[in-house]
C-alpha cells in the first residue's frame, strides 16, 4: 500500500465510525424506556401505611373531626409517593359519607385502581368512629 492510500482509508474509517455512532443515537432515542411501576399489592400496602402514619399522631382524626378536608388532602399529597393519584372518602359509623368535598389530587387515568380501608377513632371526649376508603392508582 502506498502512503497516500492509507490516508484515504483512515478518512473513510472515521466517516463510518461517525455514521455508526449517530445511528446508535437515533435508534436509541426511539426506544421506549420502561417506567418503574408500583405493583398493585405494593400500592395498597403504601396506602394503608400512609393512613396509619397520619393516624399515629392523631392528625387524621383531628382533620376529620374539624371537617378540615383541605389539610387532609395536602397531607396525603405530601406523604404519598410522586406519580400516585388518590381519592379519599370518609364515612361515619352508619356508613354515611361525611366529606361533601372531594378529597383527591386528580382524576384516575389508569384502569388499575386499588383501595385501602382504614378504621379511625376520634380522640375527643365523645367517641366517633370513621371508616376511611383511600383509592389509589399510578398515573400513566
Amino acid at each position: 500500500m502506498k502512503n497516500a492510500d492509507r490516508g484515504q482509508i483512515r478518512i473513510i474509517e472515521a466517516f463510518l465510525a461517525v455514521l455508526v455512532i449517530f445511528s446508535a443515537f437515533a435508534v436509541s432515542a426511539n426506544l421506549p424506556t420502561p417506567r418503574a411501576t408500583i405493583k398493585r399489592e405494593r400500592l395498597a400496602s403504601i396506602g394503608l401505611h400512609v393512613l396509619m402514619k397520619l393516624d399515629e399522631d392523631g392528625s387524621l382524626s383531628k382533620h376529620i373531626t374539624n371537617q378540615n378536608f383541605t389539610a387532609l388532602r395536602e397531607s396525603l399529597g405530601l406523604v404519598l409517593p410522586a406519580g400516585v393519584c388518590f381519592n379519599l372518602t370518609v364515612y361515619d359509623e352508619q356508613m354515611r359519607q361525611i366529606n361533601a368535598d372531594v378529597i383527591s389530587n386528580g382524576g384516575f387515568s389508569s384502569q388499575d385502581v386499588v383501595f385501602a380501608e382504614y378504621v379511625c377513632a376520634s380522640q375527643n371526649a365523645t367517641f366517633h368512629c370513621y371508616v376511611i376508603r383511600l383509592f389509589l392508582a399510578v398515573t400513566t
